[in-house]
């Protein structure tokens, strides 16, 4: 599998390093504006070899990530898309999904995003384990090809990640949630904490491992993090709306002093808390699940996307075309009895039976 990488930082060279290592056959080809951020990817094993343009950098590749910043992916997997060949997919790795995606109705192109990374940058810091375990959404939209999506999906395994689909909008309000708003939250925690002791005159105290771990993302690179929260921002500004209610509640439990709301808030927030570190460590026996599907555009992001919104994990699937092309058998391996048992609902009613036996 001939593997284009176009930008060779943190997660295009962890790419790069998981592919070499983890794909049969892989030769990765990067490309970049930076002959010596290129030179340092190669001498670091993190591509084989480097193009001198985007056209050699696609020319016959199977898979394509697109690694710019958010603010640049569109002209980015635009194009790419035009000097990629037919039957090359074509992703990319951003954070913020629903612009990139309603920009492209090519069938080649699958929206991404590894959620992996650090607070360092560069290809420097680049690592083959990046992405193990970690959830890798798949954005789809309905003129996605099937089977291009089938090699995505079996590539970011190869890569050691988990790939959930789910559509771009959702994406986006819940990384608003989980991602953006946290960025926000410890940038305004450090600044409130340096403007007080700015104004008492005082040394910098010992700060508490709560205000260390609320605050470690604060300050990340602002020609990262700038573009995400613009591209973002309908979504940031709801859950920041959602933010200040929550506050405001709390502001008025504290003003009357009602210690049971506060007790209640609390305990939720714990129970919260717990089912989503449950809800990560999900596991349990895997299903195959096979079903006749028509051959038309979309349907493989339909299943995916609607098996994706009610939480369940596609571990692994695979597509065979029928020999009149009409239609296909999707065959899904589908993670834990209640997750299976799901997703024969949800398949059943999509208007595609499971096959038993």
């Amino acid at each position: 599998m001939k593997i284009a990488v176009l930008g060779v930082g943190l997660i295009g060279g962890s790419i790069g390093l998981a592919a070499r290592e983890h794909v049969e056959a892989a030769e990765v080809i990067g490309f970049g504006r930076s002959p010596e951020r290129l030179a340092r990817a190669r001498e670091l094993g993190a591509i084989e070899h480097a193009a001198g343009s985007l056209e050699e950098a696609l020319e016959g590749a199977d898979a394509c990530f697109c690694c710019a910043p958010v603010g640049s992916l569109r002209e980015q997997v635009a194009a790419a898309l035009a000097a990629a060949p037919g039957d090359c997919v074509v992703s990319d790795v951003g954070s913020v999904k629903q612009g990139v995606v309603e920009s492209f109705s090519d069938e080649r192109f699958v929206g991404s995003h590894p959620v992996a990374g650090a607070e360092t940058a560069g290809v420097e810091h680049a690592r083959g384990d990046l992405f193990q375990g970690a959830v890798w959404y798949l954005t789809p939209s309905a003129a996605s090809s099937g089977i291009l999506y089938e090699r995505l999906h079996r590539l970011i395994v190869c890569l050691g990640a988990r790939p959930v689909p789910i559509d771009a909008q959702t994406h986006d309000w819940i990384l608003a949630g989980v991602s953006h708003l946290p960025h926000v939250m410890a940038n305004v925690l450090v600044s409130l904490a340096g403007a007080q002791l700015h104004a008492e005159g005082e040394a910098l105290p010992r700060v508490g491992p709560s205000f260390r771990d609320m605050t470690r993302v604060a300050g990340a690179n602002p020609a990262i993090w700038t573009d995400i929260l613009l591209g973002n921002r309908e979504a940031v500004r709801g859950q920041l709306r959602a933010f200040g209610r929550s506050l405001q509640d709390l502001e008025g439990w504290l003003e009357h002093g009602d210690r049971d709301a506060i007790d209640r808030w609390i305990l939720d927030a714990r129970d919260s808390r717990q089912a989503l570190l449950e809800a990560e460590l999900a596991g349990g026996p895997v299903h195959e699940l096979r079903m006749t599907v028509p051959n038309r555009p979309g349907i493989v992001a339909q299943v995916a996307l609607a098996l994706g919104k009610a939480g369940v994990n596609i571990v692994d699937l695979a597509l065979a075309p029928a020999p009149d092309m009409r239609s296909g058998a999707m065959t899904l391996w589908i993670a834990g009895d209640e997750e299976s048992q799901r997703a024969r609902e949800l398949i059943d009613g999509l208007g595609f039976p499971i096959a038993e036996g």
